[in-house]
């Protein structure tokens, strides 16, 4: 006899099956892998390239490391040790290259991502998207005139709940959004701060931008951000406890992030309340939901509290490869294109109160 658990994983199973697509399932034949090279190894997440050397969709042919400071460092790791190492120049002229990886450290993501587009690759940009927003809208700009895709580094856009939650909002069966609270937090010790503080939009520019990512995504651009940031703890200037608040004609969005919250990881969340139902998925690292319908729905979801649980667990950056080759390849269309792009960079950068660098 079936538990109560098998039954709500059986269900989880079939939301995804039904909600993520078939190309990051790993359906279809297999197709030669293409080709990719990284720039830079600075950026915190520039380790993703391990999710490149596990796909099957990819060849890693190298990095180029332009700060000879990191040259060392990165040719001992365990990371990037065996891979060839070349400058700029060699990387951006490789035969038959496809994309490029930018992962240098924030302020440099830009002047690598131009020289990327401008060379006539494709891009996988980490996050947040540079320090000014005119810069990105010219690569924008340069990217759609030559057919070449912009894909962000925002690492929540293919977790499975997340991807169930957008299904839901496209079928309807949360109604019309009216809300959407989320947080991003965890602790950030003082070297990482002293890392940080380098960036005077604080915490919310690092880290909270990924959820403002998927708050754009559910809501779209909003009418006014008002940033709320805060320092908890002294002896710096970084910006360590922040909320925005995003206004909208008939919804509200509460974003916020910390560097100071213990097992932060834990409780980071995202939450749409609409008029038919209420998604909270938690935590977004080891995503479950906890799903409220005004009604059943089709799949075996019924009226009132459901949890969906996720399993196996989920890794980050692996929809992610799938997705820009199948982009490439002309298999689908990007579900997050220019125009969600710049705006989520100008939400990024009002809720880290960084009007000016607007432009």
């Amino acid at each position: 006899m079936p538990t109560r658990r098998s039954t709500l994983v059986s269900l989880a199973s079939g939301v995804a099956a039904t909600t993520v697509p078939a190309i990051l399932r790993g359906a279809g034949a297999k197709k030669t892998p293409l080709k990719y090279v990284q720039i830079g190894t600075g950026h915190a997440h520039a380790n993703k390239i391990d999710a490149y050397r596990k796909s099957p969709d990819w060849e890693v042919l190298g990095v180029a490391e332009p700060d000879p400071e990191r040259v060392a460092s990165a040719k001992a790791s365990k990371t990037y040790g065996d891979l060839p190492f070349l400058t700029v120049e060699q990387a951006l002229n490789l035969p038959g290259l496809a994309a490029v990886g930018i992962e240098t450290e924030v302020r440099d993501l830009l002047k690598y991502a131009e020289m990327a587009i401008d060379a006539g690759f494709h891009i996988h940009l980490d996050k947040p998207a540079g320090e000014s927003l005119p810069p990105l809208r010219r690569i924008h700009e340069k990217a759609g005139a030559k057919g070449l895709t912009v894909q962000m580094g925002y690492m929540y856009r293919f977790n499975p709940a997340v991807v169930t939650m957008r299904d839901l909002l496209k079928k309807g069966w949360l109604g019309e959004p009216f809300e959407v609270e989320t947080v991003m937090s965890k602790v950030v010790d003082a070297k990482g701060r002293r890392g940080l503080e380098e960036y005077p939009g604080g915490i919310m520019f690092e880290l909270g931008c990924h959820i403002i990512d998927l708050t754009v995504g559910v809501l779209g651009m909003p009418d006014k951000v008002t940033a709320f940031p805060r320092q908890t703890i002294g002896g710096d200037s970084l910006m360590d406890n922040m909320l925005a608040v995003f206004e909208y004609p008939r919804a509200t969005a509460t974003v916020r992030s910390a560097a100071v919250e213990v097992e932060g990881g834990a409780r980071r969340h995202f939450t749409v309340c609409g008029t038919e139902g209420t998604c909270h998925i938690q935590p977004l690292d080891r995503p479950a939901i906890r799903l409220a319908l005004s009604r059943a729905r089709d799949g075996g979801l019924k009226k009132g509290y459901q949890d969906i649980p996720f399993e196996p667990p989920y890794s980050r950056y692996v929809g992610d490869c799938a997705d820009l080759a199948a982009v490439i390849r002309g298999e689908k269309a990007s579900e997050f294109d220019s125009a969600h792009d710049l705006a989520v960079q100008e939400c990024v950068l009002r809720a880290s109160g960084l009007e000016k660098a607007l432009g």
